[in-house]
Formats: structure tokens, C-alpha cells, sequence
């Protein structure tokens, strides 16, 4: 039997298919549109040549453990498994139309707008490079060299996308090729905006809570420019990661600013300092509405939605699912919440790594220095102190630091992170010293 939201979703997708952008009823009803919606409906229009409508899902796993009703923008299953495509596109058809003798294009990227640039590329034969972060993932580096084919030239400059951007700012005035912006640009905004105005189309009455996760802005800005027109009351989530929160420190401080740092795992979101455009269009919002996820945490969500739901998810395409975690019983339970999962690029390669992130951060995995006695048995006796649900993932001498005891580096994953205060206490009446490192980013990092 479908789930009465999932024949909603089949229903009204059926109805965007057949009567196109033109035929919307719900959302421009009796309304007068605004020049940017006017905008975003011819570009979600001259998207159908290229896009179908992206399903709106509503996850029963999701729903049932929040109590509320939640409805996923499937962003992640695009051609290029972003949204980017839609800006992109947006920004080609444009600029072509304003001058169809354009012929070269340059773009940075830290791999989801460089597919749909590349996309974009190939759909209207024009040529293209593109700078990506030397540390993009290598499967989004093979996608944008197949979207681009013969039509796309591939430089790996920097570590994060600003240095990419400025190597790609340089090209563009040196060889007069037309800057592509990734985020920051009123047609890219308008492009990502298709988005909003897909899921007034798709969802059946109104929708209480929309989760956005953000980057440069490019899609917040648009979508929160359709919601303020077509869905006012909607309360509107805005989702950073920890390490690259460039657009909460800008709320906070009232203008833009560069972060001095930024963590690069949520690839599809660390920007150093939120773009211009976007800015504006954001710098009412209240900074207390942008929810700050840690990257240990994002990826305990990108664990469960593939082994639970079988949705693949890169960093970025996961912020929105894992804020619900944040979300108190009272402000969700009975709610009409969308969550908008911008993408799906993820590199099977960095597997092990989100699942070491997600174990850490659920406390079912931790490393510990153990000062052990080297004597015949010490080993086995320590080894009896592990319980049933107790495993030994890593065991490695680091050095001997006198005759008798020796430096371990013990790795341990459990079942129930409440397993280790039993283990530890057993350490401490066995009278063997032992540090725990699991929190300990600069230890962690150099022995482990």
C-alpha cells in the first residue's frame, strides 16, 4: 500500500509533467508575482529540457521517530546528483541568450557545481575549465571529467574552494572567459530557486518547517526568497556545519566575514565567507535560526539513511536530515517538515572514515594510551576485562618507554557507548593506566 503523502508526491508530480510550469495553480493563485518569481518560473521551465521534476518523499522512517510528517526534496537525484545543475543551467542559457557568441567559460568548484557546469557545457557545446580544491573527493573529479567530456578541462589548484575560486577569478581575466559563479550570482540564485517552487507544486497543503542547508547561499537565498512570497508562515531552518559556519558569524556580526579556517569534510558546504548576492537577500534572518552540525555527528545520518532507508548521501546532502536531531519533540511532533538533501555525490573511498566519524560520535568507539606491564600474562589478563559486546579494533606498540611496561594504542568499539564506563573501571581496579585520545583531535590525528 502507498503511504497517502507518497500518492500525493506521484500525483502531483504527474500533474507538473503534463501541464509544465504554466499550469500552477496552487502556488501563484490569485497572487501577484514578483520580477524575481517571474524569473524562477521561466527558469524552471527551460529546466524540463533537461531536469524532470525531482520527487518529494515522504519518509515513514523519519516521520515515525520525530512524530511529525517529513517530506525529503530529493535534490540528490538529479542527473549530476545535485541541485547545482538548475543554477548552472540557469546561468548558461542566460548568458548565451544575451550573447550567443560566448564560446568559453571557467568555474570553481568543490565538485557539485563542476558537474553541473560541465553538464551545462556539454548541453549548450561550449568550452569550459574548471579549478577544483586539490582535496576534492576523486569520485566528483571523474563525474565532471564524464559530464565534460571533450568539452571540459580539469585544474586541481588549492585545499579549499576560495583558493580554487580566486585561481579560477584569475583565469577569467587573463583569458577573457565568462566566470561561472558557483553561488554568488542573481541568474545561480534563480536557477537554485526551482527548487521552491517544485515543492509548492508537489506538497498538498501547507508546510509548517523547511530545512535548507547552506553553503556559498546560492539555494537558501532562493529558496527563501520564493517561501517569503508563496509560504510565509513556513519557518525556515538554516543548516552550516561546524566547521565552516560562514554564514552564522556574518548574521552575528552584521556583514560578511572570511572564516580563518575551514574544515573541508562537508565539502559540499565549506566556504570560507557566504556570497555577496546571497548575503543580501539573507542578512534579516535571525541568527538564532541557523543550527550548526557537528561533522562527527552528519555522519551517524549518513550511516543510518544508507543502511536504513538505502539513500546515499554525501556530506552537504545530509545537514538537513541530521538538524531534525536537533529539533526539541514540541517543535516537530505533528509538523509538516521538508528537508531539502542537495546531494548525492558521495566517494565510497571516504566510507570508512564517516563510519570511524559516526561511531565516535554515538561514544561506541574510542582510542586510548595504555601503560602496560610487560610480564608473561599481563596480556591476557587485560584482554578478560573486554565484554561480550566489547571488540578490539586496533592493538599497536608505540614504543617501550622502560624494561617493564610498554605503550599501547588500543582502538575499541562497543555495541552501547555506556559499555565503556564498565571497561574503564575495570582498567582503573586492574591498576592500569590508561588516557583516553578519542577527543584529542591533535593526538588523534598524528598516532591514529
Amino acid at each position: 500500500m502507498i503511504p497517502g503523502c507518497a500518492r500525493r508526491w506521484m500525483s502531483d508530480t504527474k500533474g507538473l509533467h503534463q501541464g509544465g510550469v504554466g499550469a500552477i495553480s496552487f502556488f501563484m493563485k490569485k497572487q501577484t508575482k514578483t520580477s524575481f518569481l517571474n524569473d524562477v518560473e521561466a527558469a524552471t521551465t527551460a529546466l524540463r529540457d533537461v531536469l524532470d521534476v525531482t520527487p518529494l518523499q515522504c519518509n515513514e522512517f523519519l516521520s515515525d521517530r520525530t512524530k511529525a510528517r517529513i517530506w525529503l526534496k530529493r535534490e540528490d537525484l538529479t542527473p549530476v546528483r545535485s541541485y547545482k545543475l538548475r543554477g548552472a543551467y540557469n546561468f548558461f542559457r542566460k548568458a548565451l541568450l544575451k550573447d550567443p557568441k560566448n564560446k568559453r567559460f571557467v568555474c570553481a568548484s568543490a565538485g557539485n557545481h563542476a558537474q553541473g557546469f560541465a553538464f551545462a557545457c556539454q548541453k549548450f557545446k561550449v568550452d569550459g575549465v574548471v579549478f577544483m580544491p586539490v582535496t576534492t573527493p576523486q569520485q566528483k573529479i571523474n563525474k565532471t571529467r564524464v559530464f565534460g567530456a571533450d568539452r571540459v578541462r580539469i585544474e586541481l589548484i588549492g585545499d579549499i574552494f576560495d583558493e580554487s575560486n580566486q585561481a579560477a577569478l584569475d583565469y577569467a581575466k587573463v583569458k577573457g572567459a565568462m566566470m561561472v559563479p558557483p553561488f554568488d550570482h542573481p541568474d545561480i540564485i534563480e536557477g537554485q530557486a526551482s527548487v521552491g517552487v517544485e515543492i509548492l507544486e508537489q506538497i498538498d497543503g501547507a508546510i509548517d518547517i523547511l530545512v535548507i542547508p547552506v553553503g556559498g547561499g546560492g539555494l537558501s537565498a532562493g529558496l527563501t526568497q520564493v517561501f517569503a512570497e508563496r509560504s510565509p508562515d513556513t519557518r525556515i531552518i538554516y543548516v552550516e556545519p561546524e566547521g565552516a559556519p560562514s554564514f552564522k558569524r556574518s548574521l552575528e556580526a552584521g556583514r560578511r566575514v572570511t572564516l580563518n579556517e575551514v574544515d573541508s569534510f562537508v565539502d559540499g558546504a565549506a566556504v570560507a565567507q557566504i556570497g555577496s548576492n546571497n548575503f543580501k537577500c539573507l542578512k534579516h534572518v535571525d541568527s538564532k535560526a541557523v543550527h550548526l552540525i557537528s561533522e562527527d555527528h552528519l555522519c551517524t545520518t549518513m550511516v543510518e539513511m544508507l543502511n536504513v532507508e538505502g539513500v546515499v548521501l554525501e556530506p552537504a546532502g545530509a545537514l538537513a536530515v541530521e538538524a531534525l536531531k536537533g529539533l526539541s519533540v514540541r517543535e516537530l511532533k505533528g509538523k509538516r517538515v521538508v528537508c531539502v538533501t542537495s546531494g548525492g555525490n558521495f566517494d565510497f573511498a571516504r566510507f570508512p572514515e564517516v563510519k570511524e566519524r559516526a561511531m565516535k560520535a554515538e561514544g561506541r568507539k574510542k582510542y586510548f594510551i595504555i601503560r602496560m606491564p610487560q610480564r608473561p600474562g599481563a596480556l591476557r589478563e587485560f584482554l578478560e576485562l573486554f565484554g561480550p559486546e566489547d571488540d578490539v579494533a586496533r592493538f599497536e606498540y608505540l614504543k617501550k618507554s622502560a624494561r617493564n611496561f610498554g605503550s599501547i594504542l588500543l582502538g575499541v568499539e562497543t555495541k552501547n557507548a555506556k559499555n565503556f564506563d564498565q571497561l574503564m573501571k575495570k582498567m582503573r581496579d586492574a591498576g592500569i593506566h590508561y588516557e583516553d585520545i578519542t577527543d584529542e583531535e591533535l593526538i588523534a590525528n598524528f598516532v591514529i
